[in-house]
């Protein structure tokens, strides 16, 4: 049996993962029902999987932080705490994550078995070349989208699906989270 594979990513309503300008973090839309959900997710038993500028990216950002600050709000923290791999040539091991190993080598073959071998769900938050690499493989079951409702034309950085295939999607479950943020879970099937 194979483990399933969700590609987890938060998103601006024009397909950018992140914004420059005066963006604070979730776009300052976040609200007590996305965080409480957020945290259920991320209590269920799964392991994750980064590819190494995600890896760093969250490395840093959670070195900088402060208890208190919204970078360490409770999933993120349980999320930390999860078993991760991280695909990576250039990262050598121990890092800086209570529980991650090192995968060097192809990206493709390394989710492949651990599809295989895992008893476990695997996620994967962000790693956007990594997952948009998967996706073309059909190796990810779930594409999990946290939407919020704003356009970022001018400040958008980091769009989702750059240079990715074309999908068929088919909607597996919908919520709304504080009144106005969409979470979409789509099973993607290569289109064509």
């Amino acid at each position: 049996m194979s483990a399933t594979y969700t590609f987890d990513f938060f998103c601006s309503l024009d397909g950018f993962g992140t914004a420059g300008g005066d963006w604070t973090g979730y776009w300052g839309k976040q609200g007590p029902e996305l965080l409480e959900h957020r945290l259920a997710v991320y209590n269920e038993e799964q392991r994750m999987v980064f590819g190494a500028n995600t890896y760093r990216d969250f490395a840093q950002m959670l070195a900088e932080s402060t208890e208190d600050s919204d970078v360490r709000d409770p999933w993120v923290t349980r999320m930390r705490h999860l078993p991760a791999t991280v695909v990576s040539s250039t990262l050598t091991g121990p890092l800086d994550w209570p529980d991650a190993e090192v995968a060097s080598g192809d990206a493709v073959e390394i989710v492949r078995r651990l599809k295989a071998e895992s008893t476990v769900p695997l996620r994967s938050h962000g790693s956007l070349s990594l997952n948009r690499a998967l996706l073309g493989a059909g190796l990810v079951d779930r594409v999990q989208v946290t939407l919020f409702p704003v356009i970022t034309g001018q400040t958008g950085a980091n769009p989702i699906f750059k240079g990715a295939a074309d999908f068929d999607l088919e909607l597996i479950d919908s919520r709304t989270l504080d009144g106005h943020i969409q979470e979409l879970v789509y099973r993607p099937t290569l289109h064509g």
